[in-house]
């Protein structure tokens, strides 16, 4: 009878917490308004700072590889550019989604950068709201979540990846990640096949933008701790956000699936990065200079967080110029706040997986596998400040609760900071108005920027400006293994008729891995050691240079058969000769030797070159 009686008793109690809606749910009719007009306000103010950014231009560094010289991408979403976007590897990424991104963006505006800016902003709007949205659904915390999305929205740490059109990838994944998360909280509150497959699907897509959300399943794994609470016996269910929970070991098994992606995009990365030109700046840094340069730039990006004055588009590595007290220094803080964040997680869980969340999706950029000659990047940070933002937020509310003159002044606190946030970001913005004032203000900030150098040298060469020379020549001291300076440098010394200075360089330049510019650099060699008299080191650079890219010879000629029409010089008839010469078209280059000694008979170098003149068959 008494155990019938306990029976009834816990079927009621059942039945009465069966019918119970979520604390979520029961506040979500109260709730509603203020989270629309959370929404409105994080929209407005997103859209507002980031304004100026749909007025510029693209900029010269990538934007020229995902856009303005990209044929693939201009001619928009046609059959044969979504064939090349899913097998190509260009860019040291496989990443369709991101280039039918660009290519629908071209089918709508063309080459009008003011379109793919504002592509851009929207995108990260709706990441911001994406953000908000999935906080306070998890956790019911309003306005905690809503200080988290207006952090992510005015950080500077974020204006690179909204500004700078060649990092849409950067948007867009985080878009699919912040939706698989979204959707991997509709599984976690009911499990089923078809919502796991809609996490799954999801994921591939994030991929399929930029492998750097490959740090999916380790996220789910720190949510499942909090604010989900799915793991059984390591914390109470969550009011917020009621879900069934499960042993760690088959949370850890639920994730496989997912992991076995990941290992699927990693390895489509590896073979992309090493099937180009990703590693051909730096060359191969040793493994425990990575490690030292990955602690440091874990400090360095929280030290960034706090105060985000500084920021470049490129961060040169710092190779040997790390100390032992920057590292040993960045190390200590690193595993003192781990141990001190681990011994709070009970009390402050949030603390420990905000933490977590920003070590843990910066390993695939932290540099352990080094791509691309920098040290760190603004760009990196777009996931996992986020991490770090919900710990500050969440931590400093519960500090505040617990002392009763701060705790009302939360808001106008709030407010300070964000204001100090647009402030610092609106000027960042205004850094990308072009691409001189960009690398201009990276050259004033940063110390032996060879990129940086390259970059605006390039930019002057483009207009014909003089001192364009002076910023390769300095990239090239900073950067010997470096082949964009040596280069235009080796060009130079060859125009100026320093022959031997020019092979030095253009021997730097045989280390590239890029066809065009290794073409490019064969041709000159084989016209510069025929001026020389070295006809078989001539013969086997240019033999070099056609089988490496011919279209690049071709082109080359055309290029400079325009310039000496337009300005007859002899010398530079001659040198037009030789390069005809060396690409075997005989006939052509006698015409040319010819008009230089029409154009001055006593030019004795262009009446050699017509006698050394091998016969056409």
């Amino acid at each position: 009878m008494r155990k019938r009686t306990e029976r009834r008793a816990a079927s009621r109690k059942a039945g009465k917490h069966s019918r119970q809606r979520p604390v979520s749910d029961i506040a979500a009719p109260r709730s509603s308004g203020r989270i629309y007009l959370w929404c409105l306000l994080l929209a407005l103010a997103t859209l507002a700072l980031y304004s100026p950014v749909v007025a510029h231009p693209f900029i010269n560094y990538d934007d020229r590889d995902y856009v303005t010289e990209n044929q693939h991408v201009q001619a928009g979403l046609s059959t044969a550019t979504i064939a090349w976007a899913f097998t190509s590897t260009d860019q040291a990424n496989w990443h369709p989604l991101t280039w039918l991104s660009h290519a629908l963006d071209c089918e709508v505006y063309g080459l009008n950068s003011h379109g793919h800016h504002l592509t851009s902003v929207l995108i990260h709007t709706a990441n911001v709201l994406l953000l908000f949205l999935l906080l306070q659904w998890a956790t019911g915390a309003i306005g905690a979540s809503a200080m988290v999305a207006a952090l992510f929205a005015f950080h500077p740490f974020n204006v690179e990846s909204v500004a700078w059109v060649a990092e849409r990838k950067n948007l867009l994944s985080t878009f699919f990640f912040l939706l698989a998360l979204a959707a991997y909280g509709r599984y976690a509150r009911q499990p089923s096949l078809r919502r796991y497959a809609a996490v799954a699907g999801l994921f591939v897509l994030g991929l399929a933008a930029k492998p750097m959300v490959i740090t999916l399943p380790f996220v789910l794994l720190l949510l499942d701790y909090w604010p989900l609470a799915r793991i059984q016996g390591w914390a109470t269910p969550s009011p917020a956000f009621p879900a069934p929970q499960a042993p760690w070991p088959r949370l850890v098994l639920e994730k496989v699936p997912l992991l076995a992606l990941c290992a699927a995009s990693a390895a489509i990365t590896v073979f992309a990065q090493h099937s180009s030109s990703a590693f051909e700046s730096l060359g191969e840094i040793p493994i425990y200079l990575r490690v030292e340069n990955a602690i440091y730039s874990y400090a360095k990006y929280v030290a960034k967080m706090f105060w985000p004055v500084n920021m470049a588009l490129v961060y040169p590595h710092p190779l040997y110029k790390l100390t032992f007290f920057q590292v040993g220094l960045s190390a200590i803080f690193l595993i003192a706040v781990s141990g001190l964040l681990w011994q709070k997680r009970q009390r402050h869980p949030y603390a420990i997986t905000g933490w977590l969340w920003f070590l843990g999706t910066l390993v695939p950029v932290i540099g352990l596998v080094q791509v691309g000659p920098q040290g760190m990047a603004d760009r990196y940070a777009y996931i996992p400040t986020i991490g770090i933002f919900v710990l500050l937020v969440w931590g400093f509310q519960d500090w505040a609760s617990a002392k009763s003159g701060i705790s009302n002044q939360l808001k106008p606190i709030a407010l300070a900071v964000l204001t100090f946030l647009a402030v610092l970001t609106f000027r960042q913005i205004g850094y990308w108005r072009s691409s001189e004032e960009l690398w201009t203000h990276t050259l004033h900030i940063t110390e032996d920027n060879f990129i940086a150098n390259d970059m605006l040298g390039s930019l002057l060469l483009q207009e014909r400006r003089p001192d364009a020379l002076q910023y390769f020549e300095a990239a090239a001291r900073i950067a010997p293994w470096d082949p964009a300076s040596h280069r235009v440098v080796g060009a130079a010394l060859q125009d100026r008729g320093d022959l031997h200075g020019a092979i030095r360089e253009y021997q730097v330049v045989l280390h590239a891995r890029d066809p065009k510019v290794l073409a490019y650099t064969y041709a000159n060699l084989g016209v510069i050691y025929r001026q020389l008299g070295n006809d078989a080191a001539a013969r086997l650079s240019s033999e070099q240079a056609l089988r490496t890219d011919p279209g690049e010879v071709r082109e080359m000629i055309q290029q400079l058969s325009g310039m000496v029409n337009a300005r007859p010089a002899a010398p530079g008839y001659l040198r037009l000769g030789l390069l005809l010469e060396g690409a075997g078209q005989l006939q052509d280059a006698k015409s040319a030797f010819e008009r230089a000694l029409e154009l001055d008979p006593t030019f004795t170098p262009a009446r050699q070159a017509l006698q050394n003149l091998p016969v056409a068959h």
